[in-house]
């Protein structure tokens, strides 16, 4: 396999992962790891599809969280974050390492927004409690049964 197959191969395993599972560092150094909801999956969020589409080379995510979360908190002290996408059953993981960061673009807000999410965040888009996080990696790990490709960030496909 080479990189631009493993390239595909890890876009594709963003756009089918059920969950990601991301981990931040608390405040005593020590990492915290919990499964959050993959806004990338093409068959949960059809309607995110195309703006991911535009980043299948730089692998970029975004989340949605309480602002009063404990990783909200987290990322404020330390923005050093790894996100882990895996398909068990076929031996296939990606392991994203970077910074992320607490995006207030409401333009941005709005467009990941989700009918249902008022159960979540009642005051719709504007509510206090709705965050967005963006991670941006500098770091691409893709797992492929026994073998493993670090990807080049500087390359586009």
């Amino acid at each position: 396999m080479n990189e631009q197959e493993a390239r595909n191969l890890a876009a594709s395993l963003m756009a089918i992962a059920e969950t990601a599972i991301v981990t931040t560092i608390d405040g005593e150094g020590l990492p915290q790891t919990r499964a959050m909801l993959n806004l990338r999956n093409t068959k949960s969020f059809p309607s995110l599809t195309p703006l991911f589409s535009a980043h299948q080379s730089d692998f970029l995510v975004y989340f949605t969280t309480n602002t009063s979360s404990s990783k909200v908190a987290q990322i404020r002290l330390n923005k050093a974050v790894s996100i882990y996408y895996c398909l068990p059953i076929e031996w296939r993981g990606l392991m994203l390492g970077g910074k992320m960061e607490i995006v207030t673009d409401p333009v941005i807000k709005l467009a990941l927004w989700q009918p249902g999410w008022e159960m979540y965040y009642p005051g719709g888009v504007v509510d206090p409690e709705y965050t967005i996080l963006c991670f941006n990696p500098s770091a691409v790990t893709y797992y492929h049964q026994q073998n493993n490709f670090k990807l080049d960030l500087r390359q586009t496909s």
